[in-house]
């Protein structure tokens, strides 16, 4: 008898272990581990995974497994010791960090039904709900007037039963197909027998004495002007046949991408390029640091190194951030790699997300290229990890499990001895203090490949502007410059570090502002909708026409959105071509690509956006960017403001100039002295890492030590308070005397989603089993998280404090 011990798909502490299963005869030659099955538990029918397979249980009673979900297995063994790794890591569930390595299409949704068990007459409404039927959905129970009281009276008395049934939802895509069925000369008897005036069975007949091979049938019907029913009637007579046939969903159209070659490395790169293979061919984990200006040729480091692991039959992975995901991003792998390379991101369907996942697994492909969740791609033997724009904050996941790309990183290279490469223009501080330790080896790119120096940088003081008697949001001296580009027939880029219209409406007369009635948060105004909106929820309302609070009508509009930007310009540049590209005007499916290659194309003058036009756009008529307010996030109550603020203007600043011409930048701020600031406008990374060190080392703040943070949250606010105050004294407890626990207090943030929310920062040096004390704390509230709702979420490296 072969046991399969399985982690059930249930998130809950007490079940946070693998239950054993007899794998029945039928299945006993399939089961493997790694694999998602279906097994009984309670009253339901669920998923799980197989972790591992034995002879004997000590459990008494053992179920049988009842369905296998998979024919080969969708986590191989490493991903299977990576999710324990992770769970741990991250005091998450296991389930938990399997399900983040998958596809969404091979996360099982479950589906509940109400069976009849008895031949016998039922009570009469149950009689007219099943209405001759043996099974109903459970949605159709919960719409009728039947109380949940008489459905544990009737499942009591064996009446029916609750079943759930899993759906798993994994859609193939299936093309039909046509080929001859007959041999040639056959074909041609028939072509003989065919009346005059079957003109169309003809062409069809010919093409195939002609092409022997199978076409796909639109493809065909297309080519010769037919049908399917002209297709159908020559199948009827049995000289052709369809059949069908499964085929990959290509969201890239990549058939027109020309291949490139290989460029010429300056010595620089060579340094940087000899240090990484020599890793290569020795087998051995090592992990680089590239710390190269923008425009230094990065990239191309990437792609001869992954040239190197391809010649040895290894697999290389590549992480960008989503937000640099573009379309060129993807056109510069795929035009050298061609269709050893699939790509994981955000934007595409769950289907082409699962076809992209199944070429990784069956070995069709070499090269993945993702946003974060690719660190999971099922290789097997892989020969190189690479992280570009590895300061990127996007690389940490903000829900469960909260790991961090660049840590998973580093594991799966341990394991697979191999070099790790995380690249930057403006490395973390964590990074570059441990390349300086030697912990990483740095290797530095200082020039740009064209030899181009960097963008001249204008600091523009709007405190000046403002006395000047300035009210727009352009200094004149950006306003000049725009000018000037247009009438050289060059493009700009403007950044700014908001969506939306304007940040808040408030009352001239008595100050009060709109706010979500279930977040502690002001509301921002949508123009176009005409709505204000929260960002942290669903909620939105119309803008009032008086003041809610003392009916005056003197509501007035503060801060800056991009779509108030876009209509200002559109009033002081009119004969501007303007593109906004944020949250919202790329939601649908293709329109980041559209905007894009539209601004590639000329067809706009300016492109204004939000953060994601920061990064790894390339265009050669590019001259002139502009940051509207470069200090937005210099003072938000984050100890990273001034690192996140130095890095965005280091990286938009690189869009400018990166060819021919030679680039400029206008940066508008109200704090110009801020050494942020100064040292962006300088391109001084290593002063910028020396000043802001002795700042983190005076207030203690990573890299000088590491944080964990709790956050504690609730409907009920006392049960909140209480709960976050004794989860810090039994936390106290268990900690070294050097570990310093800070708060409870409230969040930042109070209230979202109509909870309310303290946190805890614990700031500790050396303390190996934090993970397993915040997981004991936590385990001490199962019964209030059942009661009230209590939620308490653990993040072991926050990048978000808010």
């Amino acid at each position: 008898m072969k046991i399969a011990k399985v982690i059930v798909d249930v998130p809950s502490n007490s079940l946070n272990k693998a239950f054993d299963y007899v794998i029945p005869g039928r299945f006993s030659r399939m089961v493997e581990k790694g694999m998602r099955v279906v097994v009984p538990f309670g009253p339901r029918k669920i998923m799980g995974f197989v972790v591992e397979i034995t002879d004997e249980s000590e459990a008494e009673n053992v179920k049988e497994i009842i369905d296998v979900l998979d024919v080969a297995p969708v986590l191989t063994e490493e991903l299977l010791e990576l999710g324990n790794w992770l769970a741990d890591r991250t005091v998450s569930l296991t389930v938990t960090a399997l399900q983040a390595m998958l596809p969404q299409v091979l996360k099982s949704k479950y589906k509940k039904e109400i069976v009849r068990r008895t031949e016998e007459m039922l009570p009469e409404p149950w009689e007219f709900l099943f209405q001759g039927r043996d099974v109903i959905p459970f949605e159709e129970f919960a719409n009728s007037p039947i109380s949940y009281h008489q459905l544990q009276k009737a499942v009591h008395q064996g009446d029916v039963e609750i079943s759930y049934v899993v759906k798993s939802r994994i859609t193939k895509k299936f093309v039909t197909m046509v080929r001859p069925k007959r041999d040639s000369i056959y074909l041609e008897e028939a072509l003989l027998d065919l009346p005059k005036n079957a003109k169309k069975q003809r062409k069809i007949i010919d093409y195939f004495l002609a092409h022997p091979n199978p076409v796909e049938q639109n493809l065909l019907c297309r080519k010769l002007d037919t049908t399917a029913s002209t297709i159908k009637n020559l199948a009827e007579k049995g000289l052709i046949e369809t059949f069908r046939k499964e085929v990959f969903r290509n969201p890239f159209h990549d058939e027109d991408i020309e291949r490139t070659s290989p460029l010429p490395l300056t010595d620089e790169q060579k340094n940087a390029f000899a240090s990484i293979t020599a890793s290569i061919e020795n087998g051995k984990h090592d992990v680089f640091l590239l710390h190269g200006v923008t425009g230094s040729g990065k990239t191309e480091v990437y792609l001869q190194a992954i040239q190197k692991v391809i010649e040895k039959g290894k697999e290389a992975i590549v992480l960008v951030p989503e937000i640099s995901l573009t379309p060129q991003m993807v056109r510069r792998f795929k035009s050298r790699f061609g269709k050893n390379v699939a790509v994981m991101h955000s934007a595409l369907s769950a289907g082409e997300k699962y076809d992209e996942w199944r070429k990784i697994q069956q070995k069709k492909v070499q090269v993945v290229v993702g946003a974060r969740s690719a660190i999971f791609a099922p290789f097997e033997n892989i020969g190189i990890i690479i992280i570009d724009e590895e300061h990127e904050t996007s690389y940490k996941q903000e829900d469960q499990p909260r790991y961090h790309a660049r840590d998973v990183a580093i594991r799966r290279g341990k394991y697979h001895q191999c070099p790790v490469v995380l690249g930057s223009a403006t490395p973390s501080l964590e990074s570059y203090a441990r390349a300086i330790k030697g912990i990483y080896h740095l290797c530095e790119l200082t020039k740009r490949t064209n030899n181009q120096p960097m963008p001249q940088v204008d600091i523009v003081d709007m405190r000046k502007e403002l006395h000047a008697g300035n009210r727009t949001m352009f200094s004149r001296n950006l306003m000049e410059k725009l000018e000037d580009r247009l009438l050289k027939g060059e493009q700009s880029v403007l950044l700014l570090n908001r969506r939306g219209y304007s940040t808040f409406v408030m009352c001239r007369e008595c100050g009060h502002v709109n706010k979500c009635p279930h977040c502690d948060i002001a509301l921002t105004y949508h123009k176009k909708s005409g709505r204000l909106k929260c960002h942290y929820c669903t909620f939105e309302e119309f803008v009032p026409s008086v003041c809610p609070s003392c009916q005056s009508s003197l509501i007035r509009f503060f801060g800056t959105g991009t779509e108030r930007v876009e209509e200002a310009l559109t009033k002081l540049i009119p004969e501007a071509r303007v593109l906004r590209m944020d949250v919202d005007t790329t939601r649908k499916k293709g329109a980041h690509e559209k905007i894009l290659k539209q601004f590639g194309e000329g067809k706009a003058d300016i492109l204004l956006g939000t953060q994601m036009i920061a990064k790894g756009l390339d265009f050669e008529n590019v001259t002139l960017v502009g940051v509207l307010t470069a200090d937005s996030m210099l003072h938000l109550p984050d100890f990273r403001s001034s690192e996140k603020t130095f890095q965005l203007l280091t990286q938009v600043s690189g869009r400018a100039g990166r060819h021919e011409r030679p680039g400029e930048v206008v940066v508008q701020t109200y704090t110009p002295e801020h050494y942020a600031v100064q040292l962006a406008s300088e391109y001084d990374f290593a002063a910028f890492f020396q000043q802001e060190m002795k700042m983190r080392k005076s207030f203690q703040y990573p890299p000088y030590v590491y944080l964990a943070l709790i956050t504690i949250s609730c409907e009920n606010r006392a049960m909140a308070i209480q709960s976050a105050q004794r989860f810090a004294q039994l936390l106290l407890k268990m900690v070294n005397e050097k570990t310093v626990i800070l708060g409870p207090t409230p969040s930042p943030i109070p209230k979202i989603n109509d909870k309310y929310r303290y946190q805890c920062i614990v700031k500790y040096k050396y303390e190996p089993k934090l993970a397993h004390f915040l997981r004991k704390a936590a385990n001490q509230f199962e019964e209030i998280r059942r009661k009230y709702g209590l939620q308490i979420i653990i993040d072991m490296e926050p990048y978000h404090l808010m």
